[in-house]
């Protein structure tokens, strides 16, 4: 089973605040308790998107598993593991639990059922990627990295918490933006013909929208796809607005309202500024 935390970009403000973009893989089974942290900006990987045989083979390749196999007891949490027979019993019927969703999911994808069907069958057994943006950690790793937490999101926690302190930082000042999945080199040649307050932000909103550089079927996806597809999430009624919460400007008292930095602190958010707009 895989989890793991990347930086994708961390930017420090003129004023010394730090935000920082993450790129998380977990447990599917976890992500609830993730949801609950509402202090973070996130898109995830959809189960409405993602072509059933292609989920199928992460599953294969990558099954999502308890890093802990407690014994049953009273209360939230599994202090003790469970015997090695009763645990090696346990994991095998997990794992044919598994093989039986995925033949499951390919009998109901070969009646025509849709993958917002079907994927749902393989979501116990799934994995989910995650991209997230925030300004404030502590509540989460408090909570998180704790030893009443389930294992796994203890896991992500620790995780998290090594991808942020190891990551290398960008200073911004007034007027920049911290622009998650473009790179400096498209930042770089694309300054003059593209104003990174504008299209660089939906380039950045259509990547974070996919969680990837990729498209939902594993394809690079070009700069012009991206554009479109950000100005398409900028036109959509309703508002697709949570892809533009990662994009971000330095916070300025005596030019941005104070309920422009919503969750975040010291630095507004794209989305904001785009809502005052509709």
């Amino acid at each position: 089973m895989t989890i793991t935390a990347t930086s994708i970009l961390a930017s420090i403000s003129n004023a010394g605040k730090r935000i920082d973009t993450l790129l998380l893989r977990y447990p599917r089974f976890i992500h609830a308790e993730f949801m609950t942290h509402r202090q973070f900006s996130r898109n995830a990987s959809s189960s409405r998107a993602i072509p059933v045989e292609r989920l199928i083979v992460d599953v294969d390749r990558d099954q999502a598993v308890p890093v802990f196999w407690g014994m049953n007891q009273t209360g939230m949490q599994a202090r003790e593991e469970m015997s090695i027979d009763d645990r090696s019993a346990t994991e095998m019927l997990w794992h044919d639990s598994a093989k039986y969703a995925v033949e499951t999911a390919r009998l109901m994808a070969g009646h025509g059922a849709h993958k917002q069907i079907v994927n749902r069958i393989l979501e116990p057994f799934a994995h989910i990627n995650v991209v997230v943006t925030a300004t404030e950690w502590d509540n989460f790793m408090d909570l998180r990295d704790h030893e009443d937490a389930q294992p796994e999101i203890r896991a992500l926690a620790q995780t998290m918490k090594s991808a942020i302190s190891t990551a290398d930082t960008q200073h911004l000042y007034t007027g920049q933006w911290h622009l998650p999945f473009v790179t400096p080199e498209e930042i770089r040649e694309y300054q003059g013909l593209m104003d990174p307050t504008r299209n660089l932000r939906a380039v950045s909103s259509a990547r974070c929208a996919r969680t990837s550089y990729l498209t939902h079927d594993g394809r690079q996806s070009s700069l012009a796809e991206d554009v479109a597809l950000g100005e398409r999430l900028t036109k959509s009624r309703p508002f697709h607005a949570s892809p533009f919460e990662h994009q971000s400007t330095p916070y300025v008292p005596s030019f941005h309202d104070e309920t422009d930095q919503r969750n975040f602190r010291g630095w507004v958010q794209n989305r904001s500024l785009m809502e005052k707009s509709l």
